[in-house]
C-alpha cells in the first residue's frame, strides 16, 4: 500500500511540476500560418500564439490567415473548420507594420470575420484605416475614416514599452519600435503569459545598417528575462543570404547581421544564457537558392549555440 501511495504521490508531483525527466511543460503554443517573406501568397508572415492549453489565440501579423489554418487542419492541429477557427479562436491581431505581406490575410478575410481588435503602433493603424479600409482599396471595416464605418474592427493603439492586455485572451504585450528601412517603422512584440515571455519581431534592419539603436533597446529590455530563463523564444527575420548588398537589404537581416545582433544580446545578458535559446527564423525570401544558403550560413555562424528553429506552415511549435 505504501508503495502504491508513493507512486501516486510521484505521479502528482510530475503533473504539478510540469516536468518529466527535467523537461518543463511549455508556456506557449504557436501555430505558424505563414512563414515566408514574399512570392508565396499562401504562406506569408502570420503566427498564432496562445498560452499552453488555451484555444484563444492572438495572431502576430496576418499575411496569410485562412490558407494557413487550412494547412494546420491538414496537419491535425485544429479539428474545427477553418472558418470557425478564424472567426472564433483568433481573438485579436497584432500587426507589426502594414506592408501587404503582413496584412493581406486579415484584409481578405475581413468580410467573413467576427468583430475583434487590431493592435499596433499608430502609424501602422493609420495606414490600415486610411489606405485599406477606405471604400476604395477595401470596405471600411474599421471604426473611423471614410463613412460608413462598419466598425467590425477596433483599431487599438499600442504605446511603446507599455504593457497592454489583449482582450479575450490571457496574454499581455509590450511593443517596441523597429527600423524597417528608414523612415519606415515596424514593431517588436514582447508577449507575456504569466511569468513567461515570447519575443516576436516584425521586419527589421540591423542597428548598424539602419543607424539606429532600436534593436539594442529591445535586447536591453529582454536581457533580464534571458538571464532568468523566462524568455522562451525569439522570433526574428532573416530575409536574405550574406551575399545581398547592404544597399539592397530594404530594412531586413542576413545571417551575419542576425548573429551580430545576437552577439549584442549575448554581451548584455551573458552569452552562456543564449545557449539553447530557441530562435525562430522568420520571413525567409523564397527566391531560388536563398533558403538553403540562409540555413547553411546561420548554422555555420552559430557560435553562440542558439537553438535555431525553421518553422513550417501549419505545424505546432511549443515553447
Amino acid at each position: 500500500m505504501r508503495f502504491s501511495i508513493n507512486l501516486l504521490a510521484l505521479a502528482w508531483a510530475v503533473l504539478l511540476s510540469g516536468s518529466v525527466l527535467g523537461q518543463k511543460a511549455p508556456s506557449f503554443t504557436v501555430v505558424p500560418l505563414g512563414v515566408k517573406g514574399g512570392l508565396q501568397e499562401s504562406n506569408l508572415s502570420a503566427y498564432l500564439v496562445a498560452p499552453a492549453g488555451s484555444a484563444s489565440y492572438l495572431c502576430l501579423d496576418a499575411g496569410t490567415v485562412y490558407s494557413g489554418v487550412e494547412k494546420a487542419i491538414s496537419n491535425q492541429v485544429f479539428s474545427a473548420p477553418a472558418s470557425e477557427v478564424v472567426r472564433n479562436q483568433i481573438k485579436a491581431y497584432l500587426i507589426s507594420h502594414a506592408h501587404l505581406d503582413h496584412v493581406a490575410g486579415l484584409l481578405l478575410g475581413a468580410p467573413d470575420d467576427t468583430p475583434k481588435s487590431i493592435y499596433g503602433f499608430q502609424s501602422c493603424l493609420t495606414t490600415i484605416q486610411n489606405d485599406y479600409f477606405n471604400w476604395r482599396a477595401w470596405p471600411n471595416f474599421g471604426s473611423g475614416g471614410n463613412p460608413p464605418a462598419l466598425k467590425k474592427y477596433q483599431l487599438r493603439e499600442l504605446q511603446p514599452q507599455q504593457e497592454t492586455s489583449i482582450e479575450n485572451t490571457e496574454l499581455q504585450v509590450q511593443a517596441y519600435p523597429l527600423s524597417h528601412g528608414k523612415p519606415y517603422q515596424s514593431a517588436a512584440f514582447l508577449v507575456r503569459s504569466g511569468s513567461s515571455y515570447l519575443l516576436y519581431l516584425g521586419d527589421t534592419g540591423a542597428d548598424a545598417v539602419e543607424q539606429s539603436q532600436n534593436l539594442r533597446a529591445v535586447w536591453q529590455a529582454v536581457q533580464p528575462l534571458v538571464k532568468a530563463r523566462q524568455l522562451k523564444a525569439i522570433f526574428i527575420e532573416v530575409s536574405y543570404p550574406n551575399t545581398q548588398p547592404t544597399t539592397q537589404l530594404f530594412g531586413h537581416l542576413t545571417p551575419a547581421l542576425l548573429m551580430q545582433e545576437m552577439g549584442v544580446l549575448g554581451q548584455l545578458a551573458g552569452s552562456q544564457f543564449l545557449r539553447g535559446l530557441p530562435v525562430v527564423i522568420t520571413h525567409l525570401k523564397p527566391s531560388p537558392g536563398n533558403e538553403a544558403a540562409i540555413k547553411k550560413q546561420l548554422t555555420e555562424a552559430n557560435k553562440l549555440e542558439l537553438k535555431l528553429v525553421f518553422p513550417e506552415q501549419g505545424k505546432w511549435l511549443k515553447f
